[in-house]
């Protein structure tokens, strides 16, 4: 299992760098998840833009590290569909104080 540091370090790799490009590329800059779903949530490629697409591990790099670079356990997600798999959207709901009091 890897610690979050090597994770780090993994995602700032050159080798990583190189595959993510070949992922993105292969499944043509569009999230797979939403393409599963009938949608299209496509990408650019310019490195001024910010990304809205991440290049997911089908396992978990984490529990999985030997499946780092290994192009078939990798694929093209939009933020929102990567936020989802991961359970990342957590949000709280904007708590109205007045909401238990009495109108008058």
């Amino acid at each position: 299992m890897l610690t979050q540091a090597e994770c780090h370090t993994f995602y700032k790799s050159k080798a990583w760098v190189s595959i993510r490009k070949e992922v993105l590329k292969r499944d043509n800059y569009e999230c797979q998840e939403c393409k599963r779903q009938g949608k299209v949530f496509t990408d650019y490629h310019d490195p001024d833009k910010h990304k809205r697409l991440d290049v997911d591990h089908i396992k978990d790099l984490e529990h999985h590290p030997e499946l780092a670079l290994d192009i078939d356990n990798l694929t093209t997600l939009c933020i929102k569909c990567h936020n989802k798999k991961h359970n990342r959207f957590q949000f709280r709901r904007k708590i109205n104080k007045w909401m238990n009091d009495e109108r008058w």
